[in-house]
């Protein structure tokens, strides 16, 4: 007999919802972890980061409005970050999975045959479970750097080190212009130190709409950050407790040397080679999760590459579990579009907040990506003046973009740049998802007086156009 009906490899935001849905679908489940259960969000990446930008944000926020004042403490930063990321234990989330009925493996998981996983201990020791209906790989993703002349000489930080470290370092020097990269340049940049940004392409954020870029680096740049746009990095040397960089003929000395330049699918030490998958790249599924050829396999989040962000990988893993209870059922789980088997919203309705100040909140198509598939579109542009900015700050400075199904009047995409204006998102992301007609998002009247008196502006700009 299978020692569970679904057996889900990893055991981050990801994996718990795969698991806890299954649960929920009266299925038993168990999760095969190595690290600590919450997996990278809750330790290193979204929660910890966050923690270390909140406080900046927020006292400057306050510093917009006229005769106020305010400081703070970057110790207390550090001490909150710990607290959030429960000082790196995970026995309230062990508590949380064992309470909904999951059971926790502790090791390296891997697929070891059909329905078969190995479970690995810290000591060696290799258990073999079976899985009656499912095995489900959510892995994530790990850290990617550039051939550098020299790294092997020195110990850079990376994103876990740059969101768990305690002590803030006189000098930073951050490659990479993506979303890891301007994160943490502003955060330890506001928390004292002093921050170069190596950024090879000519914006950052590059995948985005230009206007994020222009803005990000205004408010970088205004926190003291040295952004440097087109600039490579030749190589790179140990100096005592430091590292010294040569970037195009200059020397570089600082105390710590983040790369970030990006992550790749964590499918090479699962496997997925047991079933004849490669191990190079992203694991492909379907909309349902399942992987082709493979009715018991599943994968979600990072793994797959489809949508590499953590909200994404949670629906995914929603999707992937309904899937699986209906098939362990004997019921029909089509993926078709919308559909509660089919994560459809990956493939053009993703939103995405990146949390530097100014914010981008964007979701959607970018206009370069709407006409390269083909969509006549207009696109509408505005500065975000309205009397919600003017009260949320004194010279409020944000940009919003619109961009539009010229042929379906619908929306392809929205962007939003400035102070505070991932809250304006959701509704952005069901106006896209919903396919809602321009002609009836006039009714949707935002309230008077917030920020959201953009979407009016931004509508009252297509109309008379």
């Amino acid at each position: 007999m299978s020692d569970y009906d679904v057996i889900v490899i990893g055991g981050g935001p990801v994996g718990e919802n795969v698991a806890d849905y299954a649960v929920r679908g009266g299925l038993t489940a168990a999760i095969v972890e190595s690290e600590l259960v919450g997996g990278e969000c809750s330790y290193w990446a979204c929660m910890p980061s966050k923690a270390l930008l909140r406080t900046g944000h927020a006292v400057a926020a306050a510093r917009r409005l006229p005769g106020v004042t305010a400081t703070y403490d970057p110790a207390a930063v550090l001490t909150r970050r710990d607290e959030i990321a429960a000082h790196w234990h995970d026995d309230g989330q062990v508590r949380w999975a064992e309470g909904a009925g999951i059971t926790v493996l502790r090791g390296v998981g891997r697929v070891a045959g059909e329905r078969t996983v190995s479970v690995t201990s810290a000591d060696g020791t290799v258990t073999t479970v079976t899985a009656e209906h499912a095995v489900a790989v959510c892995t994530g993703s790990v850290p990617t750097s550039p051939p550098i002349p020299g790294l092997d000489s020195i110990r850079p930080w990376y994103s876990r080190d740059a969101t768990s470290a305690h002590e803030v370092p006189g000098s930073l020097a951050v490659l990479g212009g993506g979303v890891v990269g301007v994160e943490m340049a502003q955060a330890w940049a506001r928390l004292g130190a002093k921050v170069t940004m190596l950024v090879r392409d000519p914006r950052l954020l590059p995948n985005q709409e230009p206007i994020a870029s222009e803005l990000i680096v205004d408010g970088l740049r205004a926190d003291g950050v040295d952004v440097r746009l087109e600039a490579g990095l030749d190589s790179v040397e140990p100096d005592g407790d430091g590292v010294v960089l040569s970037v195009g003929g200059e020397k570089l000395r600082v105390d710590k040397f983040l790369i970030a330049t990006g992550r790749r699918p964590n499918t090479s030490d699962v496997g997925l080679a047991s079933v004849g998958l490669d191990e190079k790249g992203p694991l492909t599924v379907d909309d349902s999760g399942r992987v082709a050829g493979h009715d018991w396999l599943y994968g979600a989040g990072d793994v797959t590459g489809r949508a590499p962000l953590t909200h994404q990988g949670k629906y995914e893993a929603r999707i992937a579990a309904a899937a699986i209870v209906a098939r362990a059922k004997g019921q029909t789980a089509e993926p078709e579009p919308w559909s509660e088997y089919a994560a459809t919203a990956d493939h053009h309705a993703v939103p995405q907040v990146v949390f530097t100040d100014p914010e981008l909140a964007f979701v959607g198509r970018t206009e370069a990506q709407a006409t390269q598939e083909g969509f006549a579109v207009r696109t509408v542009d505005l500065d975000i003046s309205t009397a919600g900015s003017y009260l949320h700050a004194e010279n409020y400075t944000g940009k919003a973009r619109m961009v539009v199904d010229t042929e379906r009047d619908v929306l392809l995409g929205v962007t939003f740049v400035g102070p505070d204006v991932a809250e304006l998102l959701h509704a952005a992301t069901i106006a896209v998802v919903g396919e809602v007609p321009l002609s009836r998002l006039w009714h949707a009247v935002p309230a008077y007086p917030t920020i959201s008196e953009i979407w009016l502006r931004l509508l009252e700009t297509y109309r008379s156009g």
